[in-house]
């Protein structure tokens, strides 16, 4: 399908259409994550959100999905994907976050309809299927969806607010970058649970990071001195980082 009913002469490759505005900076617009490993597919889709004022962008692997950071408020899920089983997909996302599901995928019978539904999607369009719809079926799941007033995420004195990207620390906000913000973020999303140093990395830098993990050292050093509360940030020897008991 594409959204203008022509092909477009080129087309970037999904890590050029992946690119975002910085992190850093707050945005109104709401999210869009577009899960699709056909390139021409997914060209479309994101170009068609982007005019109807979404902040998208689209990623080829179930994998990809799972890592976006910061996390998307609608995502439209292909089931039919490289490494991962798009229900499979969809069940992980609606465990670990908020945002409305809607599969776009080519697959129409019964069982592959009531299988997503079952595992947390909140739509399904089967393809090919015009933009205008799609737009019609984004604007009804956020409705249902997304809270009147944007959530705040807090744990003892700290309280983070996804939406502009800022913490503070007993009513102090904390200057935290990017990294550092997104760090926390993958902490606080599930506070009694360890985050390995590898899911961080490729949740934080590169779905597919193979680097030395010391880069994450630094930036946990300076996220504990920002914080300044002791015990905040824990590491749990051998196996990653937590949120601690405070108090």
């Amino acid at each position: 399908m594409n959204a203008d009913g022509q092909p477009p002469a080129t087309r970037p490759t999904l890590c050029a259409m992946a690119q975002r505005t910085d992190p850093g900076e707050a945005s109104d617009a709401p999210r869009a994550l577009v899960v699709e490993d056909d390139p021409g597919i997914a060209y479309s889709l994101v170009q068609g959100l982007r005019r109807a004022g979404y902040e998208a962008q689209a990623v080829e692997t179930g994998h990809e999905a799972l890592a976006a950071v910061p996390p998307p408020d609608v995502v439209l899920l292909d089931l039919g994907l490289p490494d991962v089983d798009g229900v499979e997909v969809c069940r992980r996302l609606r465990r670990q976050s908020g945002a409305a599901i809607i599969v776009v995928t080519a697959r129409g019978e019964e069982r592959d309809r009531v299988g997503a539904l079952d595992e947390g999607a909140d739509d399904y369009l089967v393809k090919p299927f015009g933009l205008a719809e799609l737009l019609a079926r984004i604007r009804a799941v956020l409705r249902r969806s997304r809270p009147s007033k944007p959530e705040l995420l807090r744990y003892g004195p700290l309280t983070v607010d996804p939406r502009t990207r800022r913490a503070t620390v007993n009513g102090l906000e904390a200057p935290l970058t990017p990294k550092e913000f997104d760090i926390l973020h993958c902490l606080i999303t599930d506070p009694g649970r360890v985050v390995s140093r590898q899911e961080i990395l490729e949740r934080v830098w590169d779905p597919h990071w193979y680097g030395p993990t010391k880069i994450l050292d630094v930036h946990i050093a300076a996220l504990r001195r920002k914080l300044g509360t002791p015990g905040l940030v824990e590491t749990v020897y051998g196996r990653g980082f937590r949120l601690g008991r405070i108090g």
